[in-house]
């Protein structure tokens, strides 16, 4: 009867584990194929801001293109030239990706 219970009692532990591994299956999947592509993603575009530079052409998070003529206030607004006699301001985190 001892060995009755004893053998339950760790076949309940392995049902838990059982039941608990298409969940970590889930979890393992979404962070694959979602959350690790999203986090490099996110770290090459804050080294792509980082590294701009004056006469670098640009496209803001709006579509607008320009080139960067100067920087103001600690280097977190970019002055962009957008056409002849024609600048703008926007922040470096409106800046969606640089131009070749």
């Amino acid at each position: 009867m001892v060995a009755n219970i004893l053998l339950a009692g760790g076949a309940g532990q392995g049902n838990t584990l059982v039941a608990l591994l298409p969940f970590i299956l889930i979890f393992v999947v979404i962070w694959l194929f979602m959350i690790r592509p999203q986090s490099r993603k996110q770290k090459e575009l804050q080294a792509m801001l980082k590294s701009l530079q004056k006469g670098d052409r640009v496209i803001t998070i709006g579509g607008i293109k320009g080139s960067i003529v100067g920087f103001k206030e600690a280097d977190d607004t970019v002055v962009l030239k957008i056409a002849d006699n024609t600048k703008i301001e926007v922040t470096r985190s409106g800046i969606a990706k640089k131009l070749p």
